[in-house]
C-alpha cells in the first residue's frame, strides 16, 4: 500500500490572533529577513491573500511574490500588510534611564543661543 501524503502548510494552523502574534514575533526575533517576509506571506495566505491585497491597495500576485522567503518587502509593504493584519510595528527599547533619576532630557541640554553684544 502507497502512503498518502499532503504538502504541510504552516497558514492551515494559524488559526487564531494568538497563534498568529507568536508565529510573526519569533519570525521577528530571528532576524532573519526571508523568514520576516515568509511568516508575513503565511499570515496573509491564512487570513485571505484577497482581503490582505484589498485592504493593502497593493495586487495579490505582488504580495504572493514580494512575501515569499525570496522576497525582499519594503518597508512601506510590511506595515501596510501589518495594517490589513490589524497590527503594527513598534519599537521595543528598554525606558531611559534618565526618567528615574531626575537627570534632564537631552533636548534640554542644548547649549543656549549666543545673545548679540550691541
Amino acid at each position: 500500500m502507497k502512503l498518502k501524503t499532503k504538502k504541510y502548510d504552516v497558514a492551515n494552523y494559524l488559526d487564531s490572533d494568538e497563534m498568529i502574534v507568536t508565529y510573526l514575533d519569533a519570525a521577528f526575533e530571528s532576524g532573519d529577513t526571508s523568514r520576516v517576509a515568509e511568516a508575513l506571506g503565511d499570515v496573509a495566505r491564512a487570513r485571505g491573500m484577497t482581503k490582505i491585497a484589498r485592504a493593502t491597495g497593493l495586487a495579490r500576485e505582488q504580495l504572493y511574490k514580494t512575501l515569499s522567503a525570496d522576497g525582499k518587502p519594503e518597508l512601506s509593504t510590511v506595515l501596510k500588510v501589518m495594517a490589513a493584519f490589524g497590527g503594527r510595528l513598534r519599537s521595543d527599547f528598554p525606558r531611559a534611564q534618565a526618567r528615574r533619576t531626575g537627570r534632564r532630557s537631552t533636548a534640554s541640554q542644548r547649549p543656549a543661543k549666543p545673545r548679540k553684544v550691541a
